[in-house]
């Protein structure tokens, strides 16, 4: 399934945990010493460095740009470490959220409450990711280095629905798929 970013607050419901889909549009990265500056604004009453309504975060620390390239590697990290701030952000108007790793259960309630989207990526595979990313830009906390937020543009970039705002957790299921499995 195909989806665009500028739809996602939309199409979230839509969505089910399994679900593949390539995602186009506009994402920004933001990694843990990004969530806490972002939410250091949000208790100043500061602006942001982007719109959070409808927006997607991509947990990604992405290398240097080598040549030829606008990003260099540009893998998922750990969602885990975000799920204190991912609440608060999902509240503000957050549609999706995209890292690997499953998610709290206050994120997953979050989830539900905001009818927001959690999606995976391929964790490992941040040199095959780079190429569905056509545009970065770093637009804030550029003394972060490779954690500074950066507004990337996504052609096509693979993903699977992992947490969906009905309950559905891939992980959960999964593991209990498996387990069913193993005793039969």
């Amino acid at each position: 399934m195909q989806l665009d970013t500028s739809s996602l607050a939309q199409l979230a419901p839509t969505l089910r945990a399994g679900d593949k889909v390539e995602l186009s549009g506009t994402v920004y990265t933001a990694r843990d010493a990004a969530h806490k500056r972002i939410m250091q604004l949000i208790e100043k009453g500061e602006p942001l460095p982007f719109d959070l309504n409808g927006a997607a975060i991509y947990y990604a620390g992405p290398t240097a740009a080598k040549d030829g390239m606008v990003i260099g590697s540009c893998g998922p990290t750990t969602s885990g470490r975000m799920d204190v701030y991912a609440p608060a952000l999902l509240d503000r108007g957050l549609a999706a959220m995209i890292g690997k790793g499953e998610r709290s259960q206050a994120v997953k309630d979050a989830i539900i409450r905001n009818n927001a989207v959690y999606f995976c990526a391929i964790g490992g595979a941040g040199a095959l990711a780079c190429r569905c990313i056509t545009e970065c830009e770093v637009i804030a906390f550029e003394d972060l280095g490779c954690e500074s937020v950066k507004r990337l543009r996504f052609d096509n970039f693979p993903l699977i629905v992992t947490v969906d705002c009905h309950g559905g957790d891939l992980f959960s299921s999964g593991r209990k798929q498996y387990e069913k499995a193993i005793l039969l």
